[in-house]
């Protein structure tokens, strides 16, 4: 069984953190998942930098410019990760956006993360029809999950769809905007988990986009299985380096 699909069916709220790899330091990557693995983090996606990365907000639009100025390339991502499962058991994701995984060859990427122990992709701008017409079949035969997004305006037929072709989690983005903290959830936020809860989907759902504290985080996960943070894990290494995970995790968790 997929290490995602393990990690599902554990009676507790999931904690998800999303990091920039080769940020703040092109050396840095490893080292944070291990850290995050440590301090009780339950899944790990690692953001594979792009240029031209639209579904994210100022902050991790930076720390993705900042890490291919260091000389990040999914080749040197690959070398980084290629004894990582000698350190690390938990789930891991890759997120990052098609163009590159296209340049490298779709089947020898999927390749590669297998034989590395990745368990998932997220892939913003992979429209879902292409996925489960050209993709699927090259996901599936090396054990990859790939996770996609919903978000307030999708629609519940679409919903539906995509929950049929899914064999693992939804992403669920909190409102329609760029990724990027916030304080709490409003009404509307709110009334849309809600809405999603009641449809009863085979695969659960983990909220991401503003999740930025035990507040919003507790808020999140009363309607879903977990939450995904980034924006504020990001700003949090870009403002205390990567010596002080133990704190944010913490922080987060109580």
């Amino acid at each position: 069984m997929n290490r995602i699909n393990k990690k599902l069916q554990e009676n507790k709220k999931l904690l998800s953190i999303y990091f920039t790899a080769g940020y703040p330091d092109i050396n840095d990557t490893v080292s944070i998942i291990q850290d995050l693995e440590k301090n009780g983090v339950d899944m790990i996606e690692i953001g594979l930098p792009f240029s031209d990365p639209l579904a994210d907000g100022p902050t991790i639009q930076d720390s993705s410019t900042q890490a291919l100025k260091n000389g990040m390339t999914t080749e040197l991502l690959f070398n980084q990760l290629k004894d990582i499962r000698k350190s690390v058991s938990i789930p891991l994701i890759i997120m990052g956006y098609f163009n590159p995984m296209f340049q490298y060859g779709v089947e020898a990427f999927c390749k590669k993360c297998q034989e590395l122990g990745i368990d998932g992709l997220i892939i913003p701008d992979l429209p879902v029809d292409v996925y489960h017409n050209e993709y699927q079949a090259i996901f599936e035969k090396y054990g990859l999950i790939n996770v996609f997004l919903i978000t307030p305006q999708t629609s519940d037929e679409r919903i539906r769809y995509i929950d049929s072709i899914s064999n693992g989690f939804i992403y669920m983005v909190s409102s329609a905007s760029t990724t990027g903290a916030q304080s709490g959830f409003g009404e509307e936020q709110t009334a849309y988990f809600e809405r999603i809860a009641k449809m009863n989907l085979k695969n659960p759902q983990i909220i991401g986009f503003g999740i930025s504290n035990n507040e919003t985080f507790t808020q999140a996960t009363q309607y879903a299985k977990g939450a995904i943070i980034g924006s504020a894990f990001v700003k949090h290494v870009t403002n205390k380096g990567v010596k002080n995970i133990d704190d944010f995790v913490n922080n987060m968790l109580s």
